[in-house]
């Protein structure tokens, strides 16, 4: 409950990662990103879950804005654009992506 001393005081971000899945750190160059009636822009794939990614691309995007990713020639992913800090974007995926996909782009062989 808010008392009146408190009603106006600034909230931090939380520090605890609220995810669904926990996302794996990925450089992928080969992704194409594209907008409503817009030609497919390189995009450079910086972390990826079955839910959503973290990506940078040349242009910039609103939140609310609905995108479709292709990632190495996949069939595009239909996703929304949740948050832009200017250099990358966060976007939710409408379905979560297929685990198979998952592994071929996170699975290291060492």
């Amino acid at each position: 409950m808010a008392t009146r001393l408190s009603q106006y005081r600034s909230v931090g971000p939380a520090l605890v990662d609220q995810r669904r899945e926990t996302r794996h750190r990925i450089l992928v160059s080969q992704a194409t990103l594209r907008g409503e009636g817009e030609e497919p822009l390189e995009a450079t794939l910086h972390d990826l879950s079955v839910y959503g990614c973290r990506l940078a691309c040349s242009t910039e995007h609103a939140e609310g804005e609905r995108l479709w990713l292709r990632i190495k020639g996949t069939m595009p992913v239909a996703a929304t654009v949740v948050w832009n800090d200017g250099d990358h974007i966060g976007c939710r995926f409408d379905a979560p992506i297929e685990r198979s996909l998952m592994r071929s782009l996170t699975l290291v062989i060492c």
